[in-house]
């Protein structure tokens, strides 16, 4: 019953959103409520939902804030030298403003957060891109690309879990996946590449920026000491974040005060920067909470299990010699509809028990199962997900049909690299 409960209501709610009958928001909240009543668990809904928001809390005051501290920033100038520098490097034309873009994504990513990487590329290309009308698809679909990548670090969740989960070293999981990480790498740089001479063709050519960003730089940057704290903030604050001195939701509220209260001294200007604020923050932190909602319904009813449970009993023991390739075609589609916990903790050690049978080792299943990040990224319970429609301003169903095509090609081709180089297996020996 909880099987076909929770595959009819994935199923509905994924239609609701693809369809456009309901918005992301509506959905998250009203489609789980309805089917966890017709399930019976009238009793138990609110104990679920709020387990499920307590569970997205941290990521909720963490977007809010982050937020905050970025616009309020952006709006007291520090990313106008950046943009000036940037626009004089790729002077107007599409392929060069998306394959810095991507470049800048990635060495943000290295701290394995997405909502960084949204945070800082936006904040320092966003104006560029409004200014030559270029695709937010297409940005938003590149910098899913790399988000999704950049969860594969070692100190990313995803990695931390398989390793886990598998009680494999970290070091030996990871550094033969290298090479294949790496060829998704150079394919982001490839769409980058190709979207930007879509849009270099649509547009007709480039546009000269130079002289519109230098003279806004000027206006907004007129106090260097305050360039400089606001710069030496963003690093301390991002060092903190990296060596995890203090919760992450923790350092961007005191940094979003300390930016404030340095860049807008007066009461006045601080509340006029609360409302201009507000509406993006609070249409972010909306969607966070209402995904807690989903997410609290999916755990406590037992569906999560239950489509857990089903996946691994409809996989025929004959399947085992190429359980590690099942296991990376499955991570695509599951960790999309799933939480990674619930995956990476309940999924993944039933597969590779039947895997060890055939001579698969628990560390080519925990590579396996790294294969899908780049579709899970785009999943309704990855909170940064949201962050990054909301700031380009795009509708998220739409973004989904956009950019799945893509990021289901990135998995791919981590596979295809990691079949060709032996990482993953293609069939046991044994």
């Amino acid at each position: 019953m909880l099987i076909t409960l929770s595959c009819v209501m994935l199923a509905c709610f994924i239609y609701t959103l693809m369809s456009k009958r309901l918005s992301a928001l509506t959905a998250l909240i009203l489609i789980p409520s309805l089917f966890a009543l017709i399930g019976g668990f009238h009793a138990e809904m609110g104990k679920y939902v709020i387990d499920g928001l307590k569970m997205v809390a941290p990521n909720g005051v963490l977007m809010i804030f982050a937020m905050l501290y970025f616009l309020c920033m952006t709006e007291a100038g520090m990313f106008d030298p950046l943009v000036a520098r940037i626009v004089g490097a790729v002077r107007g034309d599409p392929v060069r403003i998306f394959i810095g873009t991507v470049a800048l994504a990635f060495v943000v990513a290295l701290d394995g957060d997405g909502a960084t990487i949204y945070m800082i590329v936006l904040s320092a290309f966003l104006p560029i891109y409004h200014r030559l009308g270029l695709s937010r698809p297409m940005v938003c679909c590149l910098l899913l690309q790399v988000a999704g990548l950049g969860n594969m670090m070692p100190w990313g969740g995803p990695t931390a879990r398989a390793a886990t989960a598998m009680h494999v070293d970290m070091a030996e999981m990871f550094v033969p996946l290298l090479p294949a990480l790496l060829a998704s790498v150079v394919y982001t740089f490839g769409l980058a590449w190709w979207f930007g001479r879509r849009e270099r063709t649509r547009l007709g050519g480039g546009i000269d920026l130079n002289g519109d960003f230098s003279e806004r730089a000027q206006l907004r940057c007129q106090s260097r000491w305050r360039l400089i704290f606001n710069w030496t903030l963003t690093a301390a604050l991002l060092l903190a974040l990296c060596l995890e001195v203090l919760p992450l939701s923790y350092l961007f509220m005191i940094a979003a005060c300390l930016a404030l209260i340095v860049n807008f001294p007066t009461l006045k200007a601080q509340q006029d920067q609360l409302a201009l604020h507000a509406p993006p923050i609070l249409a972010v932190a909306g969607l966070i909470f209402a995904a807690g909602v989903f997410t609290g319904i999916l755990g406590g009813t037992g569906m999560a299990n239950a489509v857990a449970d089903g996946l691994v009993k409809i996989v025929p023991s004959s399947m085992g010699p190429y359980m590690a390739v099942i296991t990376a075609l499955l991570s695509i589609p599951v960790t999309w509809l799933v939480s990674n916990d619930v995956f990476y903790f309940g999924i993944l050690p039933i597969l590779a028990q039947t895997a060890q049978h055939h001579g698969i080792t628990a560390v080519e299943m925990a590579r396996a199962s790294l294969i899908g990040q780049p579709v899970h990224i785009l999943s309704p319970l990855v909170a940064s997900t949201y962050l990054v429609v909301s700031m380009l301003k795009l509708d998220y169903a739409e973004n989904q049909r956009f950019t799945m095509k893509w990021s289901v090609v990135s998995c791919l081709v981590l596979l295809l690299v990691a079949l060709l180089t032996g990482v993953i297996p293609l069939v046991s020996d044994v």
